[in-house]
């Protein structure tokens, strides 16, 4: 394929790249005075009609050839682009095959690059996320799985005069049926924005078989694309992992950026378990953005962050979580520590101290400062001999550097 030439009616118009491709060459094309976007598959290589020995080698050919055009065939005729929704949908047109090279064609889509969604306005961002939420929905609704959602397929358009920014999914070459998906030799998704059980399914690890890969592996995308959309940043994770479902798979958890809302912090934390049921649906997401509020960044004290999600507890945890993995930490956006010390050692203590920032520290030791949850209450100590003197405690919290920048959370 190069520029000039005509393939199945369409004459390639732009020079044929590889950028950002896959196991895919595409350039630009026309055809009847409209301009087409042209994949050229690498691979697999359909055997020829005519090339009749039935060898090994040939008869895998045409088994893989024949689960590609299958695969590629249902999810055309599943995704409809007259159904309700599907504008926002940049469905094949044409799926062919010259000589032993498949080929799709889609329309030629011309969109400006919004460099940084997190710039936007809290309505805007709602509404960005709500249009490329709708557009899951409806795969998910057919039970479809995109099973490659990343920024480079996701457009984001905003027609002249038009108040908001919307956004158009891209790309379903590795779009399946739920529980189906090709082999892992057959798919080029992104490690860094795959499920855990992707991740898993993709090493052949035999905890992830084809009928673990669902849905759900959209939603954990979409909650990393989201964390990215409204912070300019995926959420952090421990280096040693090279992805975040490859650090949530070891039983870490995703740093969140605490700026986010309260309801977000839950809903992302939902979205990024390591139990792809324990993941809200998209029905449950849309919900959740129905007021702007919820996309609106905000500084706060560390430590004052929580992070209820759908039908879970404060972490956002379903509570089936600890059924299929290992349980979730809680966000750890707090760095409040406590110290318990005992004072009955000869030479008495120094009163109780409080960081110069702190709001209030213990009057008396009548009234002692519980502990956080996060931290292990020590044990009660031994009841004194009759008619000694209680011994005091003291109590020592310390709130950290209260002048760095309130902005992220931290572990």
């Amino acid at each position: 394929m190069k520029q000039g030439d005509v393939i199945g009616g369409y004459r390639i118009t732009s020079e044929p790249t590889n950028a950002n491709g896959g196991k895919c060459i595409w350039a630009f094309a026309e055809k009847g005075g409209s301009h087409y976007f042209v994949k050229r598959f690498l691979e697999p290589k359909r055997p020829r009609d005519d090339d009749t020995r039935d060898t090994p080698s040939l008869r895998i050919r045409r088994q893989l050839a024949r689960e590609f055009e299958e695969r590629h065939r249902t999810i055309m005729k599943r995704l409809r682009p007259d159904a309700r929704g599907g504008g926002n949908l940049v469905l094949a047109t044409d799926f062919f095959h010259e000589g032993s090279t498949y080929y799709k064609v889609t329309e030629r889509i011309d969109t400006s690059s919004l460099e940084k969604p997190q710039a936007l306005e809290p309505r805007q961002k709602m509404v960005l996320l709500k249009t490329l939420g709708m557009s899951l929905k409806q795969l998910h609704d057919i039970d479809i799985v995109h099973g490659d959602l990343k920024p480079l397929n996701v457009l984001v358009q905003k027609r002249d005069g038009a108040a908001f920014h919307t956004a158009k999914l891209i790309d379903f070459d590795d779009s399946y049926v739920s529980g189906n998906p090709p082999d892992p030799d057959d798919i080029a998704g992104d490690s860094v924005y795959g499920a855990p059980e992707w991740r898993r399914y993709m090493q052949r690890d035999d905890s992830a078989g084809p009928e673990h890969l669902t849905c759900a592996v959209d939603v954990f995308a979409l909650g990393l694309m989201t964390h990215l959309y409204l912070t300019g940043e995926l959420p952090h994770h421990d280096r040693r992992y090279g992805s975040p479902a490859d650090a949530v798979n070891a039983g870490e958890q995703l740093d969140l950026d605490t700026r986010l809302s309260d309801t977000m912090l839950g809903l992302l934390r939902a979205m990024t378990t390591r139990i792809p049921r324990s993941r809200p649906r998209m029905a449950t997401f849309l919900k959740t953005l129905a007021d702007p509020k919820v996309c609106a960044l905000q500084h706060r004290r560390p430590g004052t962050a929580t992070a209820k999600g759908p039908a879970g507890d404060a972490t956002g945890r379903s509570a089936e979580s600890g059924a299929d993995g290992p349980p979730d930490s809680g966000p750890r956006t707090s760095r409040i520590k406590t110290n318990l010390k005992s004072t009955g050692r000869p030479g008495g203590s120094r009163p109780a101290e409080r960081s110069p920032s702190s709001p209030s520290s213990p009057s008396s030791p009548s009234k002692p400062v519980p502990p956080p949850a996060t931290e292990a209450v020590p044990p009660a100590p031994t009841p004194p001999s009759e008619g000694a003197p209680a011994p005091r405690s003291r109590v020592r919290i310390n709130l950290g550097n209260r002048d760095r920048d309130p902005g992220r959370g931290s572990a």
